[in-house]
């Protein structure tokens, strides 16, 4: 059985919504007319930023972004957009509240928003449309970790062939077992790969000797 509305909690949150957006255009079209913009352009500073979490978050949580890369990029760029505003609207309060003063470094930074939101969103738009891609290239990487753990392991039956010969060839010289850093230094290998291959090597050989 489906849970019935509660409409106190939808108007709730329409009221809220509706309120932040008023508030949040209205701090950031003030922000931009106070650092140069034309009046008639002030209203799109705003709605760039807007459409910036709008786009995120809906990349992020639609059910239709099959790329796992443009998903984590959208999350990404959802928390941006939103603190983006949040910065945005707190400097503007500032600003009227004559704590701080426009500077050439705040001009610079909020005429540069909307190229630098134009370039996320397209990068986001062109990882949102790499779904088939990814799973070929996921595909593809499965088959190749495939490939290198057989190789890996045609690697360690050589690499122990090899000790198993150096290990025979020292007792017949010497008259007793190879010793790890004599094991090492044959083999070009670390102290700690030594150790297992020759700890390999004693199991074996025990194994053998007591079928």
């Amino acid at each position: 059985m489906a849970s019935r509305r509660d409409w106190w909690v939808i108007l709730g949150m329409t009221v809220t919504a509706l309120s932040a957006a008023v508030s949040s255009f209205s701090g950031l079209r003030s922000l931009a007319a106070a650092t140069g913009w034309p009046e008639v352009l002030t209203p799109l500073f705003p709605l760039t930023v807007d459409a910036y979490a709008m786009t995120a978050t809906r990349v992020w949580l639609s059910g239709s972004t099959g790329s796992v890369r443009a998903r984590r990029f959208a999350r990404w760029n959802a928390g941006l957009a939103i603190g983006l505003s949040l910065v945005g609207n707190a400097v503007w309060h500032l600003i009227a509240a004559h704590v701080l003063t426009v500077t050439w470094v705040t001009i610079v930074l909020v005429g540069a928003v909307p190229p630098a939101v134009l370039g996320l969103l397209s990068h986001l738009a062109v990882l949102r449309g790499e779904a088939d891609e990814d799973e070929g290239t996921s595909a593809g990487t499965e088959l190749y970790e495939h490939q290198d753990e057989a190789d890996a392991d045609a690697d360690k039956d050589e690499l122990l062939e090899a000790a198993r010969a150096a290990a025979d060839a020292h007792r017949a010289e010497h008259g007793k077992p190879i010793t790890r850093d004599q094991l090492r230094k044959r083999l070009h290998v670390s102290s700690d790969r030594a150790s297992q291959i020759l700890r390999t090597l004693r199991n074996s050989r025990y194994e053998s000797d007591n079928p």
